[in-house]
């Protein structure tokens, strides 16, 4: 059921209320202009959360970057969480997953025709971005992870919701999960709740409708997790999910924040999963390689690896895994797909705010060439670009 992986530490209830006074404090300097957020005369669209842990932002923004970059030429800009490198990085097809961190690389690796680039400040990185002469053809920024980054005023907000982990019904830290009150989710354009499982009933959809009590302004999706084929991370043939049997052991290999919907959704193929947890964004080093060697070997055949593609980007580089692990471990890449058939709306709403505000892509031209046939000569507006507005 909805919040089912939610565990408040009543005991700390007090801390999370003085946390709390810090943030509004800080969001209240926004409102009040003490802090200035900044707009940029480019599609910004900001993808994020307001809880501590996975909800699905990379598959989510990997699902924009689908969407857009046949028609416009995207680019990336993240934080680059526990990268090694300072400042902006422009990321090539040689960078170093150490240089811009885990998920941009694995973006960039996917998507090698799109710009990646990470700075700590995303004002700073937007203006590069647009500014440097490699990088001037940018049409639309995706921000990874930046809700709460405050100083960039996106044009669609997007507010991703784990299921699993509902903020109606979680606590500030360190009691909870959230890194700010729920009322934050007011900033939102659109609202996602992400992991649904597939089999949500109608009334189910109501209750967490009625319950996130939205503004008007504000659009509400429902997304749940979709597997591609397993890749052989050290050669081989790819697998899909289905040929894993009942009978096959699988050692479910994670490094992320929330690997229980992966461990759920594996059970319907096998009665025999273990699961190996490290901490989110886990770097390995020789002896968690010592103990997935051990682990793998304890297991009884048949049995394969799962582990996911951020995992992967940490562990291809790692020396000392066994000839075993080598020939059994495959990634399991993850997708999203819309329900209750929202997918055709969101995209419009997407492309339709991207067409509008573009200059330099196959989206502006096909808007450029429609006003020129019905005369319509309106100059490209400027300043603030906001999705409300639209």
């Amino acid at each position: 059921m909805e919040g089912d992986f939610i565990k408040i530490n009543e005991w700390m209830l007090p801390l999370s209320w003085l946390y709390g006074l810090g943030v509004k404090l800080r969001n209240q300097m926004f409102e009040l202009g003490i802090l200035k957020s900044r707009s940029f005369d480019i599609p910004v669209i900001s993808v994020g959360n307001i809880t501590v842990g996975g909800s699905g932002k990379t598959p989510h923004v990997e699902y924009l970057i689908r969407l857009l970059k046949d028609v416009t030429k995207v680019a990336v800009l993240s934080r680059g969480y526990k990268r090694k490198s300072k400042g902006y990085v422009l990321a090539d097809n040689n960078t170093a997953m150490e240089d811009i961190g885990d998920e941009p690389f694995q973006m960039k690796t996917k998507f090698p025709d799109i710009h990646v680039a990470v700075d700590k400040s995303r004002c700073h990185g937007i203006d590069m971005l647009t500014e440097n002469e490699e990088t001037k053809d940018t049409s639309v920024i995706l921000l990874d992870d930046a809700f709460q980054h405050r100083y960039v005023k996106p044009g669609i907000n997007i507010l991703l919701v784990d299921y699993h982990r509902l903020i109606i019904y979680d606590k500030l830290l360190p009691a909870g999960r959230l890194r700010e009150p729920q009322g934050g989710k007011a900033r939102a354009d659109i609202v996602i709740i992400t992991k649904c499982p597939k089999d949500l009933k109608p009334m189910e959809y109501r209750v967490i409708i009625k319950a996130m009590n939205l503004y008007p302004y504000q659009q509400l999706f429902f997304t749940t997790l979709e597997y591609d084929n397993m890749h052989a991370i050290f050669g081989g043939k790819e697998r899909t999910i289905e040929s894993i049997g009942k009978e096959e052991n699988i050692l479910l290999l994670t490094g992320i924040a929330s690997p229980k919907q992966m461990l759920y959704d594996l059970g319907e193929y096998s009665d025999n999963i273990t699961p190996l947890t490290f901490p989110d964004h886990h770097c390995f080093r020789s002896k968690d390689i010592e103990r997935i060697n051990e682990t793998f070997a304890r297991m009884p055949s048949p049995k394969i690896i799962v582990t996911t593609e951020k995992d992967n980007a940490r562990l291809h580089g790692m020396d000392g895994l066994s000839d075993e692990v080598k020939r059994n471990i495959y990634t399991l890449p993850i997708k999203i797909k819309f329900m209750l058939d929202q997918q055709e709306e969101f995209n419009n709403k997407i492309i339709g705010y991207v067409q509008k505000n573009s200059k330099n892509s196959i989206l502006a031209k096909r808007k450029d060439g429609h006003k020129s046939k019905n005369g319509n000569n309106t100059r490209h507006r400027t300043g603030t670009i906001s999705f409300r507005d639209n």
